[in-house]
C-alpha cells in the first residue's frame, strides 16, 4: 500500500471495453449452435472452422440485440455499416481473423448511469457498441504437457461496449460493469455469467497528476472474469502506476493479464497499434443497413428498464432507495413485484414481502423467483387480509405463508378462518385476555405501576401468547395501557 498523501496526489482514468455474447440460438455467421456446455469441438462446421470456399451469413438475432442495447443506452443508431477482418492469429481463431465492424459501429454514443464512491448518479459515456464474433477457448489446466482447445465458442456472436475513459476508481469500474450486466439480463440479450465467459471484461487504466493536462500512459488488462477481479486488477494497477512514476521509471504501453490468486498483473506484450490487425472490409458481408421502421420495432417490444423501474419506485411508489435498488437488482424479481402493485397499492409492504419472505423461501430452497409457487395475486390478497385488520403480521408470515406454500391455489382468507387465526378486533374479547395476564403476573404490574413503563413489552407479549397471536395488536396496546394505568 502506498502512503494516502502519494496516492491523492494521482488521479486515475478508466475506461472499459465489455464483451457480452448474446443470447442467440446459432451463431454469428453460421446455423451452427450456439450453447455453452456442450462436449467440446461438437458446436463446429467448416464455417467455424474457416475451410476454403465457405461463406459467412449474418445472424438477423444479432442486429435485433445490438439496437436493443442501443436504444437501452440512448446511442445513436447508424443507418448503414459495414463489417471487417481484423487479423491475426490465434490457436483458438481457425480462420486467422475475427469478423467485427471497425469504422462502422452500428451504435456510437449514450451512457450508462452508475453509482459513484460518494453514492451520487454519474453518466458514464458510451463511445460505440459494435457486433463481432469471439474466439475459441484455450485450457492450459488439463493437460500438464499441452494447450487444448475447444472451438465450440469460435463464431458465438458479441456485442462489444466500449466506454468513454469518465471512470476514476476501482469501485465505480465495479459499479459500471455491474449495471452493464444489470442491463443486457434485462434485455434479455446476454445471460451475464462471467464466470462462463458470457460477460468478459478489458480495462484500460491511466493515472496522472490532478493538476496534469493530459492522461498519462494507457495499459490494458484484459478478460477479467469476475466484477471482484476488475476491481481488483484495476486498484492494483494503479497502484503500480503511481509507483513507477514516483521511482522516476516509465511505464510502458502494454497488454497485461490479471493473476487472481496473486492479486497482480503480469505483463503479456507491448500494446498493438491498430493497424498492426490490418483491418480491411470484409468481402463476403453485404454492408448492414437499419431502417428507422426496424428500430421503432425493437423500441416497441422493450421492457421496463432497472434505472426506470429505480426512479419509479422511488419517485411515484416513495420507496426507499435501498429497497428500490435491491428490488431492481434482478429482472424476474423486479417482474414479480410489478405484478404483485398491479393486485395491491400497499407498495411498502409488497416490497417487504418480496425483500422478506419471498427471497428467505428462495435462498433456503436455491430457487429462482420464476420458480416462487404463489402468485403475485395471491400475495396480495395475503397482504389484503393484514389490511383489512383479519390478521397481523406475524401471523401471516409464520402461519399462512407457509400453507400457502404447500398449497398455493388456496385462498389466505379461508386458510386464517381454517386455521382459526381471524384476530380479535373487539374490546371485550381483548379485555378478558388482559385480565387474564394482570392477574397472573401481579409482581410485573406493581413494577409497572411503579414507574417501569418499558414492561408495557413484557404484557403485550403474554397478551398475544394468551390470545394465541389473535388478538389486534394496535387496539390491544391501547387497551392494555390503559387499563395498567388505572
Amino acid at each position: 500500500m502506498i502512503p494516502e498523501e502519494i496516492r491523492n496526489k494521482y488521479q486515475a482514468v478508466i475506461g472499459l471495453e465489455v464483451h457480452a455474447q448474446m443470447l442467440t440460438a446459432s451463431k454469428a455467421y453460421s446455423d451452427d449452435v450456439n450453447e455453452y456446455g456442450s462436449a467440446p469441438n461438437t458446436n463446429v462446421s467448416a464455417i467455424t472452422l474457416g475451410h476454403p470456399g465457405t461463406l459467412p451469413v449474418m445472424n438477423k438475432k444479432t442486429i435485433e440485440f445490438a439496437i436493443k442495447l442501443g436504444v437501452a443506452c440512448e446511442s445513436h443508431i447508424h443507418e448503414e455499416q459495414h463489417f471487417a477482418r481484423k487479423n491475426y492469429f490465434y490457436p483458438d481463431l481457425p480462420k486467422g481473423y475475427q469478423i467485427t465492424q471497425d469504422t462502422t459501429p452500428i451504435c456510437t454514443g449514450g451512457q450508462i448511469y452508475i453509482k459513484d464512491d460518494s453514492g451520487n448518479e454519474k453518466k458514464i459515456g458510451i463511445t460505440r457498441i459494435h457486433m463481432e464474433e469471439d474466439a475459441g477457448k484455450s485450457i492450459h489446466d488439463v493437460d500438464v504437457y499441452d494447450t487444448l482447445v475447444d472451438l465450440n465458442r469460435a463464431g458465438v456472436p458479441l456485442l462489444e461496449i466500449v466506454s468513454e475513459p469518465d471512470i476514476r476508481t476501482s469501485q465505480e469500474a465495479y459499479n459500471y460493469v455491474s449495471e452493464v450486466r444489470k442491463l443486457v439480463r434485462y434485455l434479455d440479450i446476454c445471460d451475464g455469467n462471467m464466470e462462463e465467459g458470457s460477460l468478459r471484461c478489458d480495462a484500460n487504466i491511466s493515472v496522472m497528476l490532478k493538476d496534469a493536462s493530459e492522461f498519462g500512459t494507457k495499459v490494458e488488462v484484459k478478460n477479467m472474469n469476475s466484477i471482484r477481479n476488475v476491481q481488483k486488477a484495476i486498484e492494483f494497477e494503479i497502484e503500480r502506476q503511481i509507483i513507477t512514476i514516483e521511482n522516476g521509471e516509465s511505464l510502458a504501453q502494454e497488454t497485461r493479464s490479471f493473476d487472481a490468486l496473486k492479486g497482480i498483473t503480469i505483463s503479456m506484450r507491448t500494446k498493438e497499434a491498430a493497424n498492426d490487425y490490418r483491418y480491411f472490409p470484409e468481402p463476403d458481408l453485404l454492408p448492414l443497413v437499419v431502417k428507422e421502421d426496424q428500430i421503432n420495432e425493437v423500441k416497441k417490444k422493450m421492457p421496463s428498464l432497472p434505472r426506470d423501474l429505480f426512479l419509479k419506485y422511488t419517485n411515484e411508489l416513495n420507496l426507499s432507495e435501498y429497497d428500490a435498488g435491491n428490488l431492481t437488482e434482478n429482472r424476474d424479481i423486479a417482474l414479480f413485484y410489478e405484478e404483485l402493485i398491479k393486485e395491491t397499492s400497499n407498495y411498502k409492504s409488497a416490497s417487504n414481502w418480496v425483500m422478506g419472505d419471498v427471497k428467505s423461501y428462495l435462498n433456503k430452497n436455491g430457487l429462482e423467483i420464476t420458480d416462487f409457487p404463489i402468485s403475485a395475486k395471491t400475495l396480495a390478497a395475503l397482504i389484503g387480509i393484514i389490511e383489512d385488520g383479519k390478521v397481523n403480521n406475524t401471523i401471516a408470515s409464520q402461519k399462512i405463508f407457509p400453507v400457502l406454500l404447500e398449497n398455493p391455489s388456496k385462498d389466505p382468507l379461508q386458510i386464517a378462518e381454517e386455521l382459526n387465526l381471524i384476530q380479535e378486533s373487539d374490546a371485550g374479547s381483548i379485555l378478558t385476555f388482559i385480565h387474564e395476564v394482570i392477574e397472573q403476573h401481579p409482581d410485573e404490574v406493581s413494577r409497572y405501576r411503579g414507574g417501569e413503563k418499558q414492561l408495557i413489552g413484557f404484557f403485550m407479549g403474554q397478551l398475544m401468547k394468551a390470545s394465541k397471536g389473535k388478538a389486534d395488536p394496535k387496539a390491544a396496546n391501547q387497551l392494555i395501557r390503559e387499563t395498567l394505568d388505572k
